[in-house]
């Protein structure tokens, strides 16, 4: 432990362990802060002489333990700090939304002492902020960018997807367009430190994902809706986001949609079943160099059809693999 912590901070540290080690001693005392027993007693004094009731234990198995009269204040957080805090914790530790996690056991007990009305949306999110191992289906798209999404929006479109309200939104397709649309929000969700709103347009009627940076101003409207039935947030922003691309990809493979699903990441694309029982890979790409080398790492036959950018790309690869392998041509 540093040698510069005040003696105050000291003596909240030795509280701190005392309730989470009741009747430790003062020599494991000191052990723990890092000061040798005559300092641990001492600042056991000190949190006595500010009135906190730290009793003494006799006896073999004796220490210090802190009383009934104990009552620290509260840690309140509003909503939006409470969102920010979730946000920010989620975003840079990878395995947040796990309770099993160090991080994530910790982000938890915060989340369960919380208000319901606090808690609720940040729990909400937590549930579908569920970090996929693996890289998102395109280069450049779900990566980590300059903007951020704000707490108390996020925490507003929370609480429309969980009370199901339609909202009015105010969303910048460009620097100085904005589009106002009406929207059923399904669920928030974190890919890759980029946050999106999942839900159906009214405007367009369609199925649509909003950057949530990008949403300028939000409008409770009193509509209410009902969401898909077994929404599975996370895989369906996923598959959304493997298309709309510039190059078609259509690629079938020698092998069933359960076994190839556990070899290519959701993002790279919709797999369905053919007449045969293969995996049929649909989707597109802005880079068919990069898509080329994902579909390299397949450990199945495969064949490319229909998708002269992606035949070229493969083949092309093909060509250097073999001049690497030292084989004639």
């Amino acid at each position: 432990m540093a040698q510069d912590v005040s003696p105050t901070a000291r003596a909240l540290l030795a509280l701190e362990v005392i309730q989470n080690s009741p009747g430790i001693t003062a020599h494991r005392l000191g052990d723990r802060l890092g000061v040798t027993e005559r300092a641990a007693r001492r600042y056991v004094a000190i949190l006595r002489e500010a009135e906190l009731p730290v009793e003494s234990v006799t006896g073999p198995y004796g220490g210090y333990r802190v009383g009934r009269g104990l009552r620290l204040p509260p840690l309140m957080f509003t909503a939006a700090e409470a969102m920010g805090l979730a946000m920010a914790t989620l975003e840079g530790h990878r395995y947040a939304a796990d309770p099993a996690d160090l991080v994530g056991g910790a982000l938890a007990k915060i989340v369960r002492v919380l208000p319901a009305e606090v808690a609720g949306p940040v729990r909400a999110f937590r549930e579908v902020s569920r970090r996929p191992a693996g890289r998102d289906g395109q280069a450049g798209r779900g990566a980590g960018s300059g903007a951020s999404a704000s707490p108390e929006l996020t925490t507003q479109l929370i609480e429309a997807c969980t009370a199901a309200r339609r909202l009015r939104l105010a969303y910048r397709m460009g620097r100085e367009t904005e589009r106002t649309m009406d929207v059923d929000p399904w669920a928030v969700v974190l890919r890759h430190s980029r946050w999106y709103l999942l839900g159906w347009s009214h405007t367009v009627r369609a199925r649509r994902v909003l950057r949530v940076d990008r949403i300028a101003t939000i409008e409770v409207l009193p509509d209410s809706f009902t969401p898909p039935p077994d929404l599975d947030a996370l895989r369906t922003l996923e598959e959304h986001l493997s298309q709309g691309w510039a190059h078609p990809v259509d690629v079938l493979v020698d092998a069933t949609v359960d076994e190839t699903r556990r070899w290519i990441p959701r993002s790279l694309g919709r797999l369905e079943p053919d007449e045969e029982g293969r995996a049929r890979l649909q989707a597109t790409t802005s880079e068919p160099d990069w898509y080329a080398r994902q579909l390299a790492a397949i450990p199945a036959p495969f064949l490319v059809i229909a998708s002269p950018e992606i035949q070229r790309a493969v083949a092309a690869l093909g060509e250097r693999l073999a001049q690497a392998s030292g084989a004639a041509p």
